[in-house]
């Protein structure tokens, strides 16, 4: 079993967090925008000592990040968010049993469509596990963004050119 360096974040932790269907539950909330605990708990229908347990356990591991926001009346909530992106790979096959971990250094707001995003990861996934027919499909998806890249870059081109 291999791991990418990827800071203090430790691999069998990650796996655990993933393993758990409610911690799933609430980093897939968190990807929406921020929230407090007694929103997710309402959402997911769970206590909320029992979120606070969750959150607590994925925040020491670096996974979510917290910050207080003050409100009207009250106490200032905390809420919770993700810390940044992070790709798991997981092969398994006859040969392989192997586990990476690295964070995303792209900011979300860079990244294609998810449809696009997507296509591109089972693509990924499928040259890595030796379905070698999907490199043709990486090729033509190279030359999609490549066209997609030369028009943006002539749109900004002309655009730049008459602000001058």
């Amino acid at each position: 079993m291999t791991q990418n360096s990827y800071n203090d974040m430790d691999m069998e932790a990650i796996l655990d967090v993933m393993g758990c269907r409610t911690r799933r539950e609430i980093i897939n909330l968190l990807r929406e925008e921020p929230r407090f605990v007694s929103e997710i708990s309402k959402e997911l229908e769970i206590g909320q000592k029992a979120i606070i347990e969750h959150l607590r356990a994925m925040e020491e591991l670096g996974l979510l990040k917290s910050s207080f926001q003050k409100i009207e009346r009250g106490r200032p909530r905390k809420y919770y968010d993700m810390s940044h992106d992070i790709t798991v790979n997981i092969i398994i096959n006859q040969n392989t049993f192997q586990v990476d971990i690295t964070e995303e250094a792209l900011n979300r707001k860079q990244l294609p469509s998810g449809d696009e995003w997507s296509r591109l990861l089972n693509v990924e996934h499928r040259i890595r596990m030796g379905q070698w027919e999907a490199i043709e499909e990486l090729k033509s998806l190279i030359r999609l963004y490549g066209t997609l890249l030369k028009r943006a870059e002539e749109v900004l081109e002309d655009v730049e050119g008459t602000q001058e």
